[in-house]
């Protein structure tokens, strides 16, 4: 990646404007500045208007359309002029991480400046998800899309954190049966060069993916718990964005009255009072 984390690249394919949040959050707990969000062409406006163009965060967002569902690696194709040639982060839309560690994690993939991270985590149902195939050396061997029997039970989570060749592979893949260019054959290519590392992710942390109304009804529940045990917001974006030093404190200000009849709005009231 490049030298500081700031600076690196990330797209986002986005499928409901309400998630956003939580990977936004993701990104910034990351440090990453700069951010491609790609959606449809009937989203684009709706999400334009949450967050114009990042700067009242501290950060840049940019807007891509995709305007057929070709695939999560087509979004390396969509967003190459924002990438540059820059390492990249694509993290989808869907999406919820949460943990202690989680700072940690991210920090030590950025860190990486050769080949290719993603994040591994114990699943209950693989069959729904990439799943890793390990040797007898517990080294990864080959991941296998939604595999009718799984060969273990460590999924792919929706994070991928990638240098700069990876335009140039995601063009020498071939669509997969379904006509798409897959994620899994991109980490495939990664892992065939040896140039792909594993990090997975503990008991200390959560990965939630919201694809299915059932999945979207346990992530809910588990963030509502979360907030009103601790007492936490789990994607308040200004306060990451204050916390790492990219806004002020009068811009806290600002959007605490701006949402001052709610409990967003409160929130933040609260959050200024104890820094202040």
């Amino acid at each position: 990646f490049p030298a500081t984390v700031s600076v690196c690249k990330q797209l986002l394919p986005v499928y409901d404007k309400p998630l956003v949040y939580y990977p936004l959050s993701v990104l910034m707990t990351a440090g990453i500045k700069e951010i491609l969000i790609i959606c449809t062409p009937r989203d684009l406006d709706a999400f334009q208007s949450l967050f114009g163009d990042g700067s009242h965060l501290g950060i840049r967002i940019s807007y891509e359309k995709q305007y057929s569902p070709d695939g999560l690696a087509d979004a390396f194709l969509i967003g190459e002029k924002f990438i540059d040639n820059s390492p990249s982060c694509l993290i989808l839309g869907d999406n919820i991480f949460y943990g202690n560690e989680l700072s940690e994690i991210l920090k030590t993939a950025c860190n990486k400046i050769e080949g290719a991270t993603i994040l591994g985590y114990q699943v209950n149902n693989p069959k729904s998800y990439g799943v890793i195939e390990f040797d007898e050396n517990m080294e990864m061997k080959k991941i296998t899309e939604k595999p009718e029997s799984p060969a273990s039970n460590i999924a792919v989570t929706g994070l991928y954190f990638y240098d700069e060749t990876v335009c140039s592979r995601v063009k020498n893949l071939k669509p997969s049966k379904r006509n798409e260019l897959e994620i899994t054959d991109l980490n495939n290519s990664y892992l065939i060069d040896k140039d792909l590392k594993l990090i997975n992710l503990k008991r200390g942390c959560a990965w939630l993916d919201t694809g299915t109304h059932e999945n979207l009804l346990e992530a809910s529940q588990f963030i509502q718990t979360i907030e009103k045990r601790q007492g936490i917001k789990i994607a308040c974006l200004e306060e990451i964005s204050f916390n790492n030093k990219w806004i002020e404190i009068d811009a806290l200000k600002n959007v605490a009255k701006k949402y001052k009849n709610s409990s967003y709005g409160n929130y933040l009231e609260k959050f200024i009072k104890n820094y202040v």
